[in-house]
């Protein structure tokens, strides 16, 4: 499984339905803050994610953490992609 396909076409997903323009490319240090994504439209995106790959890092974690950046949000579902279904 391709964990940066799966994460970047959900994510351009979620910009396509809440109206917003994915950005062109999707580079590690780019600020998902500024990325076009509100707080809602994240949540719809960490939601399709799950449903896509069968499991959210956020909840398997010990202590929760927001990730500020695309590297970071990769990251944390590469770390957990043991428990994709």
């Amino acid at each position: 499984m391709n964990i940066r396909a799966e994460v970047e076409s959900a994510y351009r997903e979620a910009c396509e339905n809440r109206n917003v323009k994915a950005p062109e490319s999707m580079s590690e240090e780019m600020v998902l803050l500024e990325s076009g994504l509100d707080s809602l439209g994240f949540a719809v995106l960490v939601t399709d994610l799950e449903f896509k790959l069968g499991y959210d890092p956020f909840t398997l974690m010990d202590e929760p953490v927001y990730p500020r950046t695309f590297g970071e949000l990769l990251a944390i579902y590469e770390r957990f992609k043991e428990h994709a279904q």
